[in-house]
Order: structure tokens, then sequence, then C-alpha cells
């Protein structure tokens, strides 16, 4: 599956969920633009971790190579507790999610 599709599910199945609870409002559908942008801000940061890896080498103002904790790492961290976070505020967990075929919109 692609970033792309996998994107459009994840956006689809909690618009679904929000149906299935009766709480598909302007500022809950809000709510989860809000998380689509952390999902692709989170994708982001995993790439530069992938790409650069947990630490990378830096030279310093004075020429000195060093190794530098990448500051994605720290910063996906605040991100994912954020993105868990919506969710609560949504009321979505494993804990109630449901199942059933319901029309988004």
């Amino acid at each position: 599956m692609t970033e792309a599709l996998k994107r459009e599910s994840i956006k689809i199945s909690l618009e679904k969920q929000l149906a299935l609870m009766d709480a598909n409002k302007d500022h809950f559908s809000d709510l989860i633009s809000d998380y689509m942008g952390m999902w692709d801000v989170k994708n982001a940061l995993f790439s530069d971790i992938k790409l650069r890896g947990v630490t990378y080498k830096d030279v310093s103002s004075v020429g000195i190579e060093m190794q530098k904790n990448n500051p994605s790492v720290k910063e996906l961290v605040t991100v994912n507790k954020q993105m868990l976070s919506v969710l609560k505020e949504l009321g979505l967990s494993t804990a109630n999610a449901r199942s059933g075929e319901v029309d988004v919109l």
C-alpha cells in the first residue's frame, strides 16, 4: 500500500469511527485533519531517522568531527504523544473501536 493510500485509509477509518459514535461534527473533523497533519510529520521524522540514524556525525565550528543526537528522535516522541492525545479527545481507542459500515459524509 502506498503512503497516500495508507493515509487516506487511516483518515477514512477515523471518520467512520466518529460516524459510528454519532460524533461526526465539524470540530471533530478538524481534529482528524490535525491528526493527519501530525501523521505526516511523524512519517517525515521516521524518514529522517532512517536516513541519518539515531545519531549522526557533524563537524564543530572548529573543525572537529563529533557525534550528535538526531533531534528527530525526541520530536517523534512528542508528536506520537500529541497524536495519542487527539485520539483520546475524540474518544477513539482499541477499547471502543467499532465495526460496521457507515456513510462518512
